[in-house]
């Protein structure tokens, strides 16, 4: 795991978002079961505010290994989706 995540550090390590999101893809093709690479992704995705494609990744992440850090970030996620500021609605 810690390996995994290493190596896919150093494949996107100055790469703009849409790059690493290229090569993420391209590592997702090749190791299907990588959680680790489909959670970066999702990330990745999150910082370009494609919310959709980030939460897929994450939901994919988690099916494949229920213990994955795409828990965390998921729950991240839905906490700032469902955040809202009721002063703003009642002023």
């Amino acid at each position: 795991m810690q390996n995994e995540q290493q190596e896919l550090r150093e494949l996107t390590r100055g790469l703009t978002a849409d790059e690493a999101i290229a090569r993420l893809t391209e590592y997702i093709a090749e190791h299907p079961e990588s959680d680790e690479a489909l959670t970066m992704r999702g990330m990745r995705y999150w910082g370009l505010s494609r919310r959709a494609d980030a939460i897929n990744d994450y939901l994919a992440a988690i099916r494949l290994n229920p213990e994955s850090r795409a828990v965390q970030a998921l729950k991240a996620t839905n906490e700032i989706l469902d955040f809202y500021n009721k002063d703003l609605f009642n002023p």
